[in-house]
């Protein structure tokens, strides 16, 4: 899965917040000067064809909504990052966090808990 750039990033958590829509309706989520629709559109469309959108008919146009969720792209980026930063171990991505007191030992002992118990960590 390919990173997003800022203004994909935009689009897509519109698109996660809101649910489906038309281009004029994303459109007017933009703050002021807003894009020009033909703009929008293309990068919908760019979306579609990397498949991170996906479309119905709606009358004479289409309704697009995400065709992944926000985990399914974060999950694909905690993979890219780890596997090209810390030789695709999950254990030196955490080391790291702890070097560099990202992440305290009270919160990695928390994590277990959870974990052990069964517990989502989000």
């Amino acid at each position: 899965m390919k990173r997003l750039t800022e203004i994909e990033t935009f689009i897509m958590e519109q698109f996660w917040m809101n649910g489906a829509m038309t281009v004029s309706e994303l459109r007017e989520l933009y703050s002021d000067p807003k894009p020009h629709v033909n703009t929008i559109s293309t990068r919908v469309r760019i979306l579609e064809s990397d498949g991170f959108i996906g479309h119905e008919k709606a009358g004479s146009g289409y309704r697009y909504h995400a065709a992944i969720s926000r985990e399914q792209y974060a999950d694909s980026n905690m993979d890219r990052l780890v596997s090209s930063c810390f030789d695709n171990s999950y254990i030196s991505a955490v080391s790291a966090l702890v070097d560099d007191e990202k992440i305290s030992v009270d919160e990695l002992e928390e994590l277990v808990r959870r974990i052990r118990s069964g517990k989502r960590t989000d």
